[in-house]
Order: structure tokens, then sequence, then C-alpha cells
């Protein structure tokens, strides 16, 4: 080889060299911020992607399957309106002690435990607003949480309004 040869070599070489390591930077430096921007998501990619898994169908059983589930659902509903919680007493006490200490004592899913400093702005609203959301359930603007009838679906009107009575009578 002649000495423009080798020296043409070198130089080539030299510059190979440059522009991979100028590849490995690029490589990285996209790596880096592909893992630091957050992805922009399209509101219409989301929708595009809900419709397509979305499930293709529906079964459909006729008349004869839409009268088997509301004969199913009116037999679940008498059977549980024909069970009487707690022996259908209307003792408040006895309810409370069943059923309301479990997050009433303690406050539980931020119930308000029996004390005037969490009751008095709920007795403000009104007898009718606490038994509405004692027998409809309630979630709170601070996230507390009342189930409806207490998490009972045997209990009577009539139990929910003795048990709501009882612990407005026994506030501290």
């Amino acid at each position: 080889m002649r000495n423009y040869d080798l020296e043409f070599l070198k130089r080539f070489s030299m510059v190979i060299a440059l522009l991979m390591a100028i590849t490995l930077g690029l490589i990285l430096f996209a790596a880096y911020l592909h893992t630091s921007i957050p992805p922009e998501v399209s509101p219409l990619a989301v929708k595009r992607t809900e419709q397509r898994i979305a499930p293709a169908g529906a079964v459909y059983a006729g008349s004869t399957g839409a009268a088997a589930q509301a004969a199913a659902k009116a037999a679940a509903m008498a059977k549980a309106a024909s069970q009487a919680a707690y022996g259908g007493t209307t003792d408040g006490k006895v309810i409370y002690d069943n059923l309301c200490t479990a997050c009433h004592t303690n406050g539980v899913g931020k119930a308000p435990t029996l004390d005037h400093s969490h009751w008095d702005a709920r007795i403000a609203q009104g007898k009718d607003t606490l038994y509405k959301h004692a027998l409809e359930g309630y979630t709170g603007p601070d996230g507390g949480i009342m189930p409806p009838k207490g998490g009972n679906p045997a209990l009577t009107e009539e139990q929910i309004h003795a048990t709501v009575d009882w612990m407005l009578a026994n506030l501290k």
C-alpha cells in the first residue's frame, strides 16, 4: 500500500468513528426524550380504541328470556322485602348496635361519629334529608360514603327512621 492510501484509510476510519459516535448520541438523546415527555392522548384515539374493543354483539333471548329475567328480579325483591331485619324491631338502639356501629363508632368511610361536631351541619339540613340519605345512600363532597339502608336492604323505612331518630337523640 502506498502512503496516501494509508492516510486515506486513517481519515476515513476517523470519519466513520465520528459518525458512529454522533449516531449513538442521537439514539441516547431520543431515548431520553421518549421517556421524559408524556405521550399525547387524543380524544379521537381513545374513542377509536373504545369502539375497537367494544363487544361485537349481545345475547337476546326474546320475550321468554325477558320474562324470566323480570320474574327472577321480582322474586328476589319479594324475598328481600319478606325478610324483616332484626325481627322487624323498630328499636333504633338494637339496629344501631347491630349494623351502624361498624362505621359510626370509628368514623370508617368518613362516617360521622355520634358527637355534635359531626352532626350539627347535617341536622341543619333537616330530618327529611337525613332519612333520605340513610334510605337511598349518600356520597359526600369529602368522600364520605353512606350505603343505602346502611348496607342492609332488608331494613324497612320505619326501622331506618327509628335508627336515625335514636342516633340524633344520643349525640354527645
